[in-house]
């Protein structure tokens, strides 16, 4: 009877040590088979998708195999662990492993979008509807309810986003993007705001932002942006006009066709600095630390004047005398290739 029981034993550990080897060599081959596919692929997770969910799809599309094992290794081995949603690249050269090894990390596929120092909000708009991964949220909605949606409502669009690459991932939406720009200005205007020198005629940072805006607008030579905005400040100490060609463009909007005219200078908007005083109402582009940086750290010296040398740079003068002596210079006898700005990068 004890040796029958005996036999009766040993075989049940034999068995349970086979079942147990049977189910390692599963496992393993689950985990290390390649996946089915000829070419590069995206799988998008969404929210409520689970492991167990995505990988009977792929067994059902016949991109693996053994999907039960392989929830099974999930189960056991990442309990609790949470599904980013967004989008993963599949290759021919992963194994499932792999492919969990990704959910697990986490890695999902980004995309980007740069918006450029000088852009109006117009074209911020533009580069937002490019985006095909980015979920529109905003493009029906005109820029005063797009305010509104952004907690900022009331306040003027331009020049309110910071100009940076912005990183995003499927799932994501315009208003997220916009977000994340009108934060990141908050936080260089406010890091600025506190390195200014004393003195300057600004009653808070949005004035700042108004003639770094102006500043990046009139020159794309780093070096300059302090001595652009140091005519501009001490034009506004002496109640002098700004008399900056890139407001009057600005205020012209569509009625502006590449050709400024001396009737365009003499037409009065909000924002011709020709006519009116001081600085115009909001800012007119986006501006990038540089420009914000120079607003608030202007180059001291007694420069009133400037003219564009035609290679982007400029010419100062401290005297009207000497402004109009580079102006005919520079600007009545213009070479072909004359650019008031840099050339494109």
């Amino acid at each position: 009877m004890i040796r029958k029981l005996l036999l009766l034993l040993v075989a049940g550990l034999v068995a349970l040590v086979l079942a147990l080897a049977l189910v390692g060599w599963s496992l393993r081959s689950a985990l290390d088979q390649p996946l089915k596919l000829e070419s590069e692929r995206l799988i998008e997770v969404v929210p409520g998708d689970t492991p167990g969910g995505l990988l009977n799809r792929l067994e059902g599309e016949g991109v693996l195999d053994g999907a039960f094992w392989l929830r099974l290794y999930w189960r056991f081995n990442l309990p609790g662990q949470a599904l980013h949603s967004g989008e993963y690249r599949l290759t021919p050269q992963q194994s499932a492993r792999d492919l969990l090894e990704l959910w697990r990390r986490g890695e999902v596929v980004q995309y980007s979008l740069t918006l450029v120092e000088g852009w109006s909000f117009r074209q911020v708009r533009a580069a937002l509807v490019r985006q095909e991964k980015l979920e529109q949220r905003l493009a029906d909605l005109d820029d005063k309810a797009l305010m509104d949606r952004l907690g900022l409502a009331g306040v003027s669009p331009e020049g309110r986003f910071f100009p940076d690459t912005y990183r995003y991932v499927r799932g994501m939406s315009d208003l997220d993007l916009l977000k994340q720009a009108s934060a990141r200005l908050d936080q260089v205007l406010d890091e600025e705001w506190a390195r200014r020198v004393d003195g300057l005629p600004y009653r808070k940072p949005y004035d700042a932002l108004i003639m770094a805006s102006m500043v990046e607008k009139e020159t794309g030579v780093a070096e300059e942006r302090g001595q652009i905005a140091g005519v501009f400040v001490r034009r506004l100490r002496s109640g002098m006009r700004l008399q900056t060609d890139p407001t009057v463009i600005f205020g012209l909007g569509e009625r502006y066709n590449g050709n400024l005219t001396r009737a365009h200078l003499q037409q009065p908007t909000p924002y011709n600095t020709y006519v009116i005083d001081g600085m115009p109402p909001t800012p007119i582009a986006l501006a990038g630390r540089e420009a914000i940086h120079a607003a608030l750290n202007p180059v001291a010296g007694k420069s009133l004047y400037f003219v564009a040398r035609g290679d982007g740079s400029h010419v100062f003068s401290e005297t009207l005398e000497q402004h109009n002596r580079a102006v005919r210079e520079y600007q009545l006898k213009r070479r072909a290739d004359y650019r008031s700005s840099p050339a494109p990068r």
